[in-house]
């Protein structure tokens, strides 16, 4: 791959095409609130249209284009858009122009990854002028984007992170990349060619673009993960090969962004996920979940489900059901879902906890602990894991750093873990995976 191989969108190529998505949009009778459906890959044409429906009040709905057929369809019919455009949005592309807001007025709604359940579309309906500025200013300053800027999406935009900082790139007025879907040879093949400054990935994607010696990381200022847990050791080798102060991490959800973890906060407190960002606060209940207290362009609630709004929120507070600590200095620990966690014998088991010590064995690469109903303890813990590790050195491992009800019952060693789109391990999926859905 050479740098003309990929597609670059300038903020002034893409304010055009936004414009000219806004017309037409205007034209097929839509208005502020109504919601566009669009399925499409990463294109020029799908960031353009995306910001032209915010930039007018208009609330695109993106769905992953490789949904089965019954899947999208149930989706379609949940967000009932006024527009569907399918998987061409350059089809809005015409030769009329309409103005734009300065800021988008509103947030793409996604839907929730369906790690857990059932998927929920995220609403945050039309903000007010102060708020939408207020929003685009957060995100812009916590990040630095500029005009210098060269974005580099190695995930798909479908999912809100990704999307999130390829808009604010080109708000801020710089350059986003798109190289197509994740392929380590092709992602390190465009960081040579066209020394991006910024990028958002998972854990995963880092892991396969270390374990290749061509990539030349000196172009960056800002690389930044989410997504998913990031092992400590390979939190430790990134750090090492990217530029000082370059690696940053963040701790959010489709619904709504907590903390921001500094390269120098995460080696004073390794495994941590920061402080909470700019304008938030963060606490725990009694349950050890955690609460974030939000500024007003930060709401949300589901989609026509109130029942579930109303479960999330307390006040100017909300959560999605992540457990965790905060210390007394603001540094934040996760400790997984509350939907993940494990209760044998009475005793709460943490998937987090077991696997930071999995993941320290030197043979081990990674892990993903669930639990298994079990007739006697009520569930049991079960450990997959990627690596060479015999299981029974592992179970030695764990036998010497676990309490008893800890401890995995059973260890499956897999070629990879079961994983969404962005990275998140599937745990739903691991029974089957592993042979125990019947257990």
């Amino acid at each position: 791959m050479t740098g003309a191989d990929v597609p670059r969108v300038t903020a002034a190529g893409s304010e055009r095409d936004q414009r000219r998505a806004a017309a037409t949009l205007a034209d097929g009778g839509l208005r502020p609130g109504d919601r566009l459906l669009v399925s499409a890959a990463a294109s020029p044409a799908l960031l353009a249209v995306v910001l032209g429906a915010l930039r007018t009040g208009i609330v695109p709905v993106v769905l992953d284009p490789g949904l089965p057929a019954a899947e999208r369809a149930a989706l379609a019919e949940d967000a009932d858009p006024a527009l569907d455009v399918g998987a061409d949005p350059a089809a809005l592309l015409g030769t009329a122009e309409a103005d734009l807001a300065d800021v988008p007025l509103a947030r793409p709604m996604h839907y929730t990854s369906g790690t857990t359940g059932r998927r929920k579309g995220v609403w945050s309906g039309i903000r007010a002028e102060d708020d939408a500025r207020a929003l685009v200013a957060e995100e812009i300053e916590l990040w630095g984007f500029g005009p210098a800027d060269r974005h580099l999406v190695l995930s798909p935009l479908h999912h809100s992170a990704p999307l999130r900082f390829a808009i604010h790139t080109l708000l801020a007025g710089g350059e986003v990349l798109l190289p197509g879907p994740f392929d380590a040879a092709r992602a390190a093949a465009a960081i040579s060619a066209l020394a991006p400054t910024t990028t958002f990935c998972v854990p995963t994607h880092l892991q396969r673009l270390l374990a290749r010696s061509d990539v030349d990381w000196s172009s960056f200022r800002r690389l930044v993960h989410a997504g998913a847990p990031c092992p400590a050791p390979l939190k430790r080798v990134v750090l090492e090969a990217l530029p000082s102060g370059s690696v940053w991490e963040f701790y959010g959800s489709t619904e709504a962004q907590f903390t921001v973890c500094s390269p120098d906060d995460w080696l004073a407190r390794p495994g941590s996920v920061g402080r909470a960002r700019p304008g938030r606060r963060l606490e725990t209940d009694g349950r050890g979940q955690l609460w974030c207290a939000v500024p007003p362009w930060a709401r949300f609630e589901y989609w026509r489900a109130p029942e579930k709004t109303a479960a999330a929120w307390r006040g100017d507070r909300v959560t999605v059901g992540d457990l965790g600590r905060v210390d007394d200095d603001g540094t934040v620990w996760l400790d997984g879902r509350r939907e993940d966690l494990v209760i044998s014998g009475g005793v709460n088991v943490y998937p987090a906890e077991v696997e930071a010590v999995l993941d320290a064995h030197p043979d081990v690469v990674e892990s993903a602990v669930f639990g298994v109903p079990d007739d006697e303890w009520g569930q049991r813990v079960v450990a997959a894991y990627v690596g060479a590790a015999d299981p029974g050195d592992l179970r030695s491992w764990s036998r010497e750093r676990l309490a008893p009800a800890k401890r995995p019952k059973s260890l499956h060693r897999l070629a990879d873990l079961p994983r969404t789109s962005t990275g998140k391990v599937r745990r739903l999926d691991l029974p089957v995976v592993v042979g125990l859905d019947g257990a």
